[in-house]
């Protein structure tokens, strides 16, 4: 005991002696707070029961490693054996291996196996899942570069359907299925449904993004009596007269709502589908108008700006050059060449079109559901989709052995558990009244500096905790320790 604060420490093991070379005064860090906290959510999943039985003792460990990974320090990947040396993992398992070659060959296993299906079996049965949100995540795909030295088959993954199906009571993914190409239809959504029926889960609710958003598909769901909630996307004709219509008085005063401590505009709207009415709310956010305002104009600014130090040298076609600058922006200037400038003039008819919807939205669905839950839950599909736009990247970022469709796959595998970790503790947060003040990332960041200790006679301690993390923790439920933790820090 220091100072009134406990010092647990325990005799290290005779790995982790020759892992941290302690002699004389010798001492190394290890992290330990963000370890400890995704301990936590693991246990509260069962997967730190589940895993176990679906691999072998050290895929197990390292599948855990990997989810952990992605959450603490996704940078840092191509680097996993490197990071995984210096936490507080290292102290439990150093022997395990986080090779190239390993990290590859499990994530083709993972991908070429039932364990996926069996996870989301285990898990629905034991949740007792009878209530779900089934997320569209659509045209995902996994790309690589000639530059990383990728073999020629593995220089463009096929693009994939991906739908996630979240615990609606408990807020964690349960289950996520893969279908082949970018269909954007009522088959892929009817076959993830089917499966989830079978499984006894019943009352499902579709979020869709606006690609999913046509006449077929609508009166589809609409027929099937299926649950949902989609953005619209205003390619129809009638879809645009409707905003335009309905938007006229939604600034009236009688629209007006508070939804996380935005002022809003709300207005219940009917869209006629060859004699069926689907019914919807129309959003106006002023607050989100007046940021896309600016930030459009400061963009076409910039493209003028750039465009006036153009300086056209001989054989340069200036249609080439405004092209390369503008880009998809390019319908919002007129431009002439005048010697060896670009002369731009920025389109007030082209900016009036593209602002008259800014700030405006449409939400249709069919279901028992009212503006607040519609909103919500599309707003929970834009940060899951988030996550799985994260996963582009990080393909190009794994080692050359875990590149190839099978290993694509399996990446899905792990980013979907680093998903359930990630869900479980924004739970926590929200539960615990910590959400306002800290975001999942925020926690982690102010947890790292809670560390492990290896000391010279080989003694395992931990660092003091600071102010905010023991009030963090305390709030999570999570001081005291759980009691293996003390257990582990009694001397032996």
């Amino acid at each position: 005991n220091a100072g009134g604060e406990p010092i647990r420490m325990r005799p290290a093991s005779g790995e982790v002696i020759a892992m941290t070379g302690s002699s004389g005064a010798a001492i190394r860090l290890f992290d330990y707070g963000p370890i400890f906290l995704l301990r936590h959510c693991l246990r509260d999943l069962h997967l730190d029961r589940h895993l176990p039985e679906l691999f072998p003792e050290t895929e197990a460990a390292m599948v855990i490693a990997l989810a952990f990974n992605r959450l603490i320090r996704p940078a840092t990947m191509p680097y996993i054996d490197t990071w995984y040396a210096e936490t507080a993992l290292a102290l439990d398992n150093p022997a395990l291996s986080l090779s190239n070659r390993e990290i590859g060959e499990l994530l083709k296993k993972i991908g070429t196996s039932d364990i996926p299906d069996i996870l989301a079996d285990l898990i629905i049965e034991e949740n007792e899942t009878r209530r779900a949100l089934v997320y569209d995540i659509t045209s995902l795909s996994g790309s690589s570069s000639p530059d990383h030295g990728y073999s020629q088959d593995s220089l463009l993954l096929p693009p994939i359907t991906l739908s996630l199906v979240v615990d609606e009571d408990r807020g964690i993914p349960v289950m996520y299925d893969i279908y082949p190409g970018s269909i954007t239809d009522s088959t892929t959504l009817a076959g993830t449904l089917a499966r989830l029926e079978a499984c006894g889960v019943t009352d499902c609710t579709a979020i869709l993004e606006s690609g999913f958003f046509s006449s077929d598909n609508l009166l589809d769901m609409l027929d099937e009596q299926i649950s949902f909630v989609i953005a619209a996307r205003f390619s129809m004709k009638e879809l645009r007269a409707l905003i335009t219509r309905e938007q006229r008085d939604i600034a009236r005063a009688g629209y007006i709502q508070e939804f996380h401590g935005r002022t809003i505009h709300i207005k219940p709207v009917v869209f006629a589908l060859e004699g069926r009415a689907l019914q919807g709310y129309l959003y106006y956010d002023p607050g989100l108008e007046q940021e896309a305002r600016e930030a459009l104009t400061r963009h076409l600014d910039d493209i003028r700006e750039a465009l006036f130090a153009v300086r056209l040298k001989p054989g340069q076609i200036a249609d080439h050059v405004f092209s390369g600058i503008a880009g998809e922006f390019g319908g919002f200037f007129d431009c002439k060449q005048v010697e060896d400038r670009i002369e731009a003039t920025i389109r007030q008819s082209a900016v009036t079109l593209r602002t008259n919807r800014m700030g405006r939205y449409m939400l249709f669905y069919q279901g028992n559901v009212d503006w607040m839950t519609c909103l919500s839950r599309y707003r929970e599909r834009d940060c899951i989709e988030e996550e799985f736009e994260r996963l582009k990247g990080e393909l190009e970022a794994l080692p050359l052995e875990a590149h190839g469709t099978a290993a694509f796959h399996g990446y899905l595998f792990i980013v979907f558990l680093s998903l359930m970790l990630r869900s479980r503790l924004a739970r926590m947060l929200e539960e615990a009244g910590l959400a306002e003040t800290y975001s999942v990332e925020g926690v982690m960041l102010e947890l790292e500096k809670w560390k492990k200790i290896v000391l010279a006679d080989g003694r395992v301690t931990t660092t003091r905790m600071t102010r905010k993390q023991k009030t963090i923790l305390k709030a999570l439920g999570l001081v005291p320790l759980p009691r293996e933790a003390k257990e582990k820090g009694r001397p032996r």
